[in-house]
């Protein structure tokens, strides 16, 4: 029943990130203060369920329910706790998990730090933030789905690519999926200041910030794989 709920919490997640990628354009095409307003709170609702979900996956992993296919193939009753943990994203379905909810976060970061940009081109760069959101969660629900049932659950798993069963895992890739996400960040002011026909240099001011950190994260990420 559990991994159900994780599956419920991505479908409202999913909800959430439509309404998110039409509700703050629309509002900033038709300069209409409420629904620019709703940007920030589908973000934060976004990330709750996204949050919900990638819990209960780990949660899967810590107590071995080999009920969810993917915990079946990448964990064994042998395999200690602290890599059960980081087996979350050690393949396909969990990794993209992770990176819908660092997108998350950035996007959350953007809703609570940019109360300084112009309303409706901080409606905008969120209203991107959620069309990217619902990709990747449209594409996990569909062709990568972390929830997948494995009935009738085997006594014994796969085990963890044993590449993947050092301490670098539980470092390296949440750091350098910080600088690869971060990067959309970029991307939605660059497609906001386009559906505004903002074409001054003032979008490019406005992103820097956001690039700089994205592009630390991001180096820290390949120092990271370096060491491993």
């Amino acid at each position: 029943m559990i991994p159900e709920l994780g599956q419920l919490a991505l479908i409202l997640a999913l909800l959430l990130a439509a309404l998110q990628c039409a509700l703050p354009i629309l509002g900033a095409w038709r300069e209409d203060k409420p629904l620019m307003a709703t940007a920030r709170s589908l973000a934060v609702g976004q990330f709750v369920f996204v949050a919900i979900a990638f819990g209960i996956l780990t949660y899967a992993f810590l107590v071995q329910d080999f009920s969810v296919a993917y915990v079946a193939q990448n964990s064994n009753l042998q395999l200690p706790w602290w890599y059960r943990f980081p087996a979350v994203w050690g393949a396909h379905e969990g990794s993209l998990l992770l990176w819908v909810l660092i997108l998350d976060l950035w996007t959350l970061a953007v809703a609570a730090l940019g109360g300084k940009l112009p309303e409706r081109f901080h409606a905008r760069v969120l209203g991107v933030l959620g069309f990217v959101a619902f990709g990747f969660l449209l594409f996990s629900l569909t062709t990568s789905n972390p929830f997948a049932r494995l009935l009738p659950a085997p006594p014994d798993g796969a085990d963890l690519n044993p590449v993947l069963q050092d301490p670098g895992l539980i470092m390296h890739p949440p750091v350098l999926y910080m600088g690869y996400v971060g990067f959309s960040v970029a991307f939605a002011f660059a497609i906001a200041a386009l559906l505004g026909g903002e074409l001054q240099a003032a979008w490019v001011r406005w992103s820097r910030p956001w690039t700089n950190v994205a592009w630390a994260f991001l180096s820290a990420g390949i120092v990271a794989a370096g060491w491993w």
